[in-house]
């Protein structure tokens, strides 16, 4: 059977697979056929939470396969994990098998594969394959980071060779780098990636970030979860690396438009690709509350705090006077089970003017007309969603590229505060009245403003549709010629 088939391959993590799932429906929209691999946890977590089954339903041409799990898969999901590299290890070994079965099977209803769109954090791994089996195939690497981090990956190599790098200790955290080409005199030591920290979360280290980075250079393409006028200047360095680049970012939003101006899957426009069990309870107190009024707390599904820094963010909110809607992951705090005792002021300030729950539906929340604004961890997932809600943030990264990005929430696309590194209440406090109160109408014409440029992006014309069309064109003609 002639016709292109697209074999899709995340990182078993919720912040890489959420972004390849949304490309994986836009494919299918486009009647592709697309074969998505997910290890048996993630599966059933998307089987239990996201009802993934729907998608299987209402796309003919998308089927999902699995490979075993090869590691210790807690409630945390998240990259922040201290496995995370050998999570991503692990992963790349145990696919190999199911990969060779998947690109050497013959069918007559399904085409053989055509393209294969993998997790770039996963380095090698479909290049050696298809060297392995001598089988002429795209090769097209999507990194599911920020553009803005994906360039200081790459270029880290070379801050060492201009003795920018290696970080000397706190007293250098305030550093400027002078010497990254697009980004000069822009991020300080403390807001590069958290891989060059000194004693850094997590055991990736820089060499491998770096490795795996350039790794990329030797795939067909390279996608990113982006639009033009967001990232143009980064996008421009990236080019002259990778000649072929699709930015069709962001994801979320463009499947959600492009649902809109189609009757297919019409039933399927509630999927949520959820690893936890969301709490729609919040959505009736959002109703009730005032315009604008309440400030979304979200840390997504990697970031630990210890009970002192719930504390300083608690006190904070409390003090605050404003309303506020915390995410509160059962597994957010380390230690927690040593005291659970929470001061009577927290309690009975959560009761006037906030509410919890342990998962929300994100999109939906950042939507609605009471919010705000957004504490965030600023997981590139969580950023995107906030920038096309329009949706003013203050940022507390807490791993890999999340402290490039919330530099880049505050400095450069002027959407929101960078709170890194610091955990007070006082600031806390003061920076939410900023956000929401003091510097409200100035936080909030640079996020509506930027979420008319994406909306733009991914409307006929926009230059994220035209970047889809391209890349659909770009897989199918690679289809016929291997067919």
């Amino acid at each position: 059977m002639a016709g292109a088939h697209v074999l899709m391959f995340p990182c078993p993590f919720q912040g890489h697979v959420q972004p390849m799932l949304k490309l994986a429906e836009l494919l299918a929209l486009h009647h592709l056929h697309v074969t998505f691999i997910n290890t048996h946890s993630i599966h059933n977590r998307l089987t239990r939470y996201g009802d993934i089954q729907s998608l299987s339903a209402s796309y003919p041409t998308l089927h999902f396969n699995t490979i075993a799990d090869c590691y210790s898969f807690g409630n945390n999901t998240g990259s922040g994990d201290t496995t995370a590299g050998n999570i991503i290890l692990s992963t790349t070994l145990h696919a190999k098998p199911l990969l060779r079965n998947i690109l050497l099977a013959q069918s007559p209803e399904i085409p053989k594969v055509t393209c294969i769109i993998q997790d770039g954090i996963l380095g090698s791994l479909s290049n050696d394959l298809a060297s392995e089996l001598g089988i002429p195939i795209t090769i097209i690497h999507f990194r599911t980071s920020s553009p803005c981090c994906f360039w200081p990956y790459f270029w880290l190599p070379n801050l060492f060779k201009t003795n920018e790098l290696p970080i000397r200790g706190d007293e250098d955290m305030d550093r400027i780098i002078s010497n990254m080409p697009g980004m000069e005199n822009l991020l300080r030591c403390r807001d590069l990636p958290s891989f060059c920290r000194p004693g850094a979360k997590g055991n990736l280290s820089i060499d491998w970030v770096s490795l795996q980075t350039q790794q990329s250079l030797a795939a067909d393409a390279l996608i990113l979860n982006t639009f033009e006028e967001l990232d143009r200047l980064v996008l421009s360095q990236i080019r002259l690396h990778f000649p072929k680049v699709y930015t069709l970012g962001p994801l979320h939003h463009h499947l959600n438009v492009r649902k809109a101006e189609t009757n297919e899957a019409n039933d399927n426009t509630s999927f949520r690709s959820s690893f936890f069990e969301v709490d729609r309870s919040c959505m009736a107190w959002l109703d009730a509350q005032a315009k604008g009024s309440v400030l979304y707390v979200s840390f997504g599904t990697s970031t630990i705090v210890t009970r002192e820094e719930l504390m300083e963010f608690w006190h904070g909110l409390v003090n605050s006077k404003r309303r506020f809607l915390w995410v509160m992951r059962p597994d957010l705090v380390v230690g927690r089970e040593n005291d659970d005792r929470i001061p009577e002021e927290l309690e009975e300030g959560t009761k006037e003017r906030g509410f919890m729950v342990e998962w929300a539906p994100q999109e939906e929340v950042l939507a609605h007309k009471a919010i705000g604004g957004f504490l965030t961890h600023s997981g590139w997932n969580s950023t995107l969603e906030s920038l096309v809600a329009g949706v003013p943030m203050i940022c507390w990264p807490y791993f890999a590229d999340q402290q490039v990005n919330s530099r880049f929430v505050s400095e450069v696309w002027k959407v929101g505060l960078d709170m890194k590194d610091v955990c007070d209440r006082d600031v806390v406090e003061k920076m939410v009245n900023d956000l929401m109160v003091h510097r409200r109408d100035e936080f909030l014409k640079s996020a509506q403003a930027m979420a008319m440029l994406a909306n733009q992006s991914v409307s006929p014309g926009g230059s994220s549709h035209s970047s889809m069309q391209d890349l659909i064109h770009y897989i199918k003609s690679f289809g016929k010629e291997n067919n």
